[in-house]
């Protein structure tokens, strides 16, 4: 899904800040205004060297833990390099794929794939290695082993054509989501239609919440048959918007034009769910 994935932090902690202040708040001693000033950083998309060494910096914090071992601030200043576009955070990011912390891989790989640096395709392509197999549930905990789904979608930014192989298994994928990101992947590195087909026929399901994930994957894969599909599909029409936002920005990148007649099809779609 094509969404934002970064972790709001509570009002309470919010604040007004300069960039100098974020910068300064990444290493105070008070933990939360360490990870507010992450997430601001990547909000406001503060493209400024310092800052980028900061959160660089931060991705090796060992005090912002919670009380199952998992690192707050890494995540948060994970997710904000991916939104900085400065390829100088690539190999720390890609060292963050063996932490610990399952939630910090899997915003280290959206984040890899964000900043489309192909250096980094072996490393994602390393946690696809153990197949379906290796990528179930952990005992007790609401995540697979892997990050498999952020991965599939980082390979799928980059482009990874060598990744397919790897990717392909994961149709089979006991949990429906999993399937989804890769029938998404799978349509994105290879362009046939029987993978956007695949999300099309998953907008059938009784269950709203795969429903609402099945289109946002369909409009993150840039699947244009499925445009009438998304618009009458059974969500809400904010889901429905998101998701045709996200082809009509794929169609907008594919052409050198910005109206042709695809992306007048969708822009009239959205304008009857206005």
């Amino acid at each position: 899904m094509m969404l934002d994935y970064t972790e709001e932090p509570p009002e309470a902690v919010a604040q007004p800040l300069t960039v100098a202040q974020a910068i300064a708040n990444l290493s105070h001693d008070d933990l939360s205004l360490r990870y507010y000033a992450a997430w601001w950083l990547g909000k406001f998309r503060v493209r400024d060297a310092a800052a980028i060494d900061a959160l660089i910096a931060a991705l090796a914090d060992e005090d912002d833990r919670t009380e199952l071992g998992g690192y707050s601030l890494r995540r948060n200043a994970a997710r904000s390099l991916g939104k900085l576009g400065d390829a100088k955070a690539v190999p720390a990011l890609i060292e963050c794929l063996a932490c610990s912390d399952f939630y910090v891989r899997e915003a280290a790989a959206r984040s890899l794939g964000a900043l489309r640096d192909r250096s980094s395709i072996p490393a994602l392509m390393k946690l696809l290695a153990g197949g379906v197999a290796a990528a179930q549930l952990v005992p007790g905990r609401p995540h697979l082993a892997q990050p498999v789904e952020a991965v599939m979608e980082g390979l799928e930014k980059l482009e990874a054509t060598e990744a397919i192989p790897l990717i392909q298994p994961f149709l089979s994928h006991s949990i429906e989501r999993v399937q989804y990101a890769a029938a998404r992947a799978m349509y994105v590195l290879t362009q046939e239609s029987a993978y956007g087909d695949r999300l099309v026929q998953a907008l059938a399901t009784p269950d709203l919440k795969l429903r609402r994930t099945a289109l946002m994957s369909l409009g993150a894969s840039g699947y244009l048959p499925a445009a009438e599909t998304i618009a009458q599909a059974a969500v809400e029409n904010s889901f429905k918007l998101i998701a045709l936002k996200s082809l009509l920005e794929t169609q907008l990148q594919r052409s050198t034009k910005p109206l042709t007649p695809a992306t007048q099809q969708i822009m009239a779609l959205m304008d009857t769910l206005l």
